[in-house]
């Protein structure tokens, strides 16, 4: 099932062009790689597909039933609240709260779901794990994730590695942005940002069929 679709898409930011002509698209199962450099646009094309920011050109196109999850740069929270009400409130925007799936993904990452630590003083690695809950809790089944390992210990690493597995076994998507491909994770595409333009490098395992 077609999830996703940008055609041609172009972003400038004044005089400065960020991506010039970029398409792609991802179906149910595909685990996609976007690698790139600072500044290279990667942020930027995640912004656009989850609707944070207009392109300056081209479209892009949500399937049906597509329904977004995403890590994109820091993860903004409330600064002065519990990772529990945090995440609670962010469900119940989207009237799809369930306490127990959050809970089970907390303790899956080493947080404690009961703590009533406020989340200004949550670790770099603490929030981005947070941020990674956030982006799959509601089960969402296109998931952006923007330098996901950034500040993950390795056991976080390892529960980051299983759970892009298995999102791809239950037939959704993932598009993982980062500098270098982070080899543990099995991707069916790998692409590469450069100079604004979108190329695809090579092909992995084959997607899971929907």
């Amino acid at each position: 099932m077609r999830l996703l679709t940008v055609a041609q898409i172009a972003k400038s930011f004044g005089a400065q062009q960020v991506l010039q002509d970029v398409s792609l698209t991802v179906d149910s199962g595909e685990v996609v790689h976007i690698a790139g450099g600072n500044g290279s646009g990667k942020s930027t094309l995640l912004k656009i597909v989850a609707g944070i920011i207009p392109a300056t050109s081209g479209t892009f196109q949500l399937g049906e039933n597509t329904h977004i999850g995403a890590l994109i740069e820091n993860p903004g929270f409330l600064e002065g609240e519990s990772l529990k009400t945090n995440l609670t409130f962010l469900a119940a925007i989207n009237h799809h709260s369930d306490p127990a799936v959050m809970a089970g993904l907390a303790q899956r990452f080493g947080l404690d779901w009961h703590s009533r630590q406020s989340m200004k003083k949550y670790s770099i690695g603490m929030r981005e794990k947070a941020g990674i809950i956030q982006a799959v809790m509601e089960d969402q089944n296109l998931i952006l994730l923007d330098e996901p390992t950034r500040g993950l210990d390795e056991a976080a690493l390892t529960q980051l590695v299983n759970l892009v597995a298995e999102l791809r076994t239950a037939g959704k998507a993932v598009i993982i942005a980062s500098h270098d491909r982070y080899t543990p994770i099995t991707y069916t595409a790998n692409y590469q940002l450069e100079g604004g333009r979108l190329t695809r490098q090579s092909d992995g395992v084959p997607s899971i069929p929907s």
